[in-house]
């Protein structure tokens, strides 16, 4: 019998080509990490054509490339206005290396430093629509909040986010990020071991990993409230994402999504 598609689960395509080692760990690179993966003969994203048309002067411009940005998203399929509204009002650009800001509203991931990377646009609203689809989430956590953007999203819309980083100089640089702007005061964040989740700020309407694990630690899926859900990448070479539905105390709905490279997800904390 085959098995029934969630609504949001649409069609992917495979890349068969290798993909060589990095510092980001086996398989990964800048380039591939935090995104969705595509066929060779997939559409453009439009990213190539954005960033030959980028002005010289983002600064007074990138509301209008957050507009456009915002547009390519909705034409790639995320439905969900309040996401779509977010990332209308967060500037991406503050949130990636000033060398890098003329490339922020490219649909890519780009480095943040420490071997990891700000997630690809599309992955970002996809997740966080899926996460929310047909819900109103009032308390979210975040594991692995990396420079911020993507808490800082997600706070635009909940009440209370959390968020959980492990890489000390991510954790100090999403601090200065999320001190400044729209998302001052917005974020609850916490320098530890994202794996562990936050058992004294549960349970959850809803739970985002950024980054994937082998499997998906057990001890998240029971921070969530009953009929809450948890988006993440799970697998090592091979990548999807994961949607969980708690569904009662001891039980929970799993469906499997896009396929994706996301960095490591690793224990502890780096200093």
């Amino acid at each position: 019998m085959n098995k029934p598609r969630h609504p949001l689960d649409r069609s992917f395509r495979i890349a068969r080509s290798p993909v060589r080692s990095s510092a980001l760990g086996p398989g990964y690179s800048v380039a591939n990490s935090n995104t969705r993966i595509l066929g060779p003969h997939a559409p453009a994203q439009g990213g190539a054509a954005l960033a030959s048309a980028l002005p010289a002067n983002l600064g007074l411009n990138s509301d209008r490339l957050r507009t456009q940005m915002v547009r390519r998203l909705r034409e790639q399929g995320i439905t969900d206005d309040r996401v779509l509204a977010a990332m209308q009002t967060v500037p991406r650009h503050d949130f990636v290396d000033q060398g890098l800001a003329s490339r922020a509203y490219e649909d890519a991931a780009l480095p943040i430093g420490y071997g990891q990377t700000i997630s690809q646009p599309w992955v970002v609203a996809y997740m966080l629509a899926v996460m929310c689809e047909g819900r109103d989430p009032q308390r979210v956590l975040e594991i692995g909040a990396g420079c911020g953007y993507q808490a800082a999203v997600l706070a635009q819309f909940v009440p209370e986010v959390y968020a959980v980083e492990r890489i000390r100089g991510l954790y100090d640089q999403a601090r200065l990020n999320l001190s400044q702007g729209r998302s001052r005061g917005r974020v609850r964040l916490s320098f530890g071991d994202g794996m562990q989740g936050l058992e004294h700020r549960a349970p959850f309407d809803g739970i985002v990993v950024a980054a994937a694990g082998v499997k998906i630690p057990e001890v998240l899926l029971h921070q969530l409230a009953i009929g809450a859900r948890l988006i993440a990448p799970e697998g090592s070479t091979h990548q999807r994402l994961i949607l969980f539905e708690r569904t009662g105390p001891s039980s929970w709905h799993r469906v499997e999504l896009e396929d994706v490279r996301f960095v490591p997800l690793r224990p502890g904390t780096q200093t």
